[in-house]
């Protein structure tokens, strides 16, 4: 039999009920919806998408039992609704959702889109569209790359799979 321990704990982030959506406003927070995770290629760091509050978590994974955050990104989320670098002048909603690792581990990818029945709940106004490249080393966003808006004709970006991917090799983009 398999024993399971938790060795990675994200808690929800307190807010004003005026600030969160109706599905939201009986907690009083913003749980962290964690949507995707990614592992490299060399088993040595995980990605953690955090759809509800915008963030992406990266960790040092070497040791399984004792995985150690190594940085955290912000863009979009419920109520934070952060920029992106390149684009510091529009306020984003949805939060990384799906991630895809490149196969040197050098690049991390992340969409904003869950499902059209989540978006609309969780942001009512809309929920937009972009995606994101993310240099692992540094941990910070790719200014040069941040396709958003019009650029995707009214699709929503749901996943990313890159070329050599696994069984799933497919890019998805929802109306």
């Amino acid at each position: 039999m398999a024993v399971l321990r938790k060795v990675i704990d994200i808690p929800a982030e307190p807010a004003d009920p005026k600030d969160l959506p109706e599905v939201l406003k009986p907690f009083g927070a913003v749980p962290p919806l964690v949507t995707d995770i990614d592992l490299s290629v060399d088993d040595q760091r995980l990605y953690v998408s955090c759809w509800g509050t915008g963030e992406i978590k990266q960790y040092d994974v070497s040791d399984p039992f004792k995985p150690v955050e190594l940085g955290s990104l912000r863009i979009g989320g419920v109520t934070g609704t952060r920029a992106h670098p390149a684009a510091p002048d529009v306020p984003l909603r949805g939060g990384p959702q799906m991630v895809e690792v490149s196969r040197d581990g050098r690049r991390l990818y992340v969409t904003n889109s869950l499902y059209g029945a989540w978006d609309d709940q969780f942001y009512p106004e809309g929920v937009g569209a972009w995606l994101a490249k993310i240099d692992t080393d540094a941990f910070a966003f790719d200014e040069r790359f941040f396709p958003h808006g019009h650029d995707f004709r009214g699709l929503r970006p749901h996943q990313v799979r890159l070329q050599g991917g696994d069984a799933s090799s497919d890019s998805y983009c929802y109306p």
